[in-house]
């Protein structure tokens, strides 16, 4: 028992010991490697809005917007918390003039990122940031069933996945970012016209290391056919692809 005893102290120092001389110290990445805030960061994204068809427009149409968000001040939510408005800018075309239409507001608790836009507020990120990670992003959300228009939100498990992975966005490529996966669902069969009903939910996001959001799309749609003849869709779609930032 006391060679035993003597031989775990002895291998106990010997651990102590290297880590006193390399010194190194395990870091984990942070919220803010990932989504730094600060005033008068900004980043510019080609949106892509997808209009679903209907019995009216039987073709699915795309209409395509550039848009900035732009970190333009600091407040304080009403928990006490420090809190970033970001302003979002669109215009048509590089060559239009931009044009307020909406703003956001971003929380770094220190251990969660709370994305707050048309009142619904969204936890973005999660510590620890490491692959395979989940949490519940939309559990602030109410999605009584009662509220039919929500409860497409509901126990979305947000998941990191391909952490520190170089993504391609057009001629721009990140060298780090990290995915969140957050919804792919999907129910019956889109592609069936005759179907009773079909619905899918996808949601993905791109954060690129010391940049912030990169790229997002967004898929909500659902097709009811009661009568089996002719059913009608409700639903959008968007995707958010980063052309410039500072």
């Amino acid at each position: 028992m006391k060679k035993n005893i003597l031989l775990a102290g002895i291998i106990l120092a010997v651990i102590f010991s290297a880590c006193k001389k390399t010194g190194e110290v395990y870091k984990t990445d942070t919220i803010s490697d990932f989504a730094p805030l600060e005033v008068g960061k900004y980043i510019t994204y080609q949106l892509d809005s997808l209009i679903y068809a209907d019995n009216i427009n039987p073709v699915d149409r795309v209409k395509s917007y550039q848009v900035k968000h732009l970190v333009e001040d600091t407040t304080t939510d009403n928990l006490g918390r420090k809190a970033y408005t970001i302003r979002r800018y669109i215009r048509k075309t590089a060559d239009d003039a931009w044009v307020t239409d909406n703003a956001f507001v971003a929380i770094n608790t220190g251990r969660s990122l709370e994305f707050i836009e048309n009142n619904f507020r969204f936890i973005k990120l999660k510590e620890p940031i490491k692959n395979d990670y989940t949490w519940k992003g939309n559990s602030y959300i109410d999605t009584d069933p009662v509220n039919t228009q929500l409860n497409y939100l509901e126990d979305w498990d947000y998941t990191y996945d391909s952490l520190n992975t170089p993504l391609h966005l057009g001629t721009i490529t990140v060298d780090s970012t990290l995915k969140v996966a957050e919804r792919d669902e999907i129910q019956g069969n889109p592609d069936d016209p005759a179907a009773i009903i079909s619905i899918v939910n996808f949601s993905v996001s791109n954060y690129g290391r010391g940049i912030g959001l990169v790229y997002h799309r967004f898929v909500h749609r659902e097709y009811q056919n009661p009568t089996g003849t002719a059913g009608y869709i409700i639903g959008y779609g968007i995707t958010l692809t980063m052309i410039d930032h500072n």
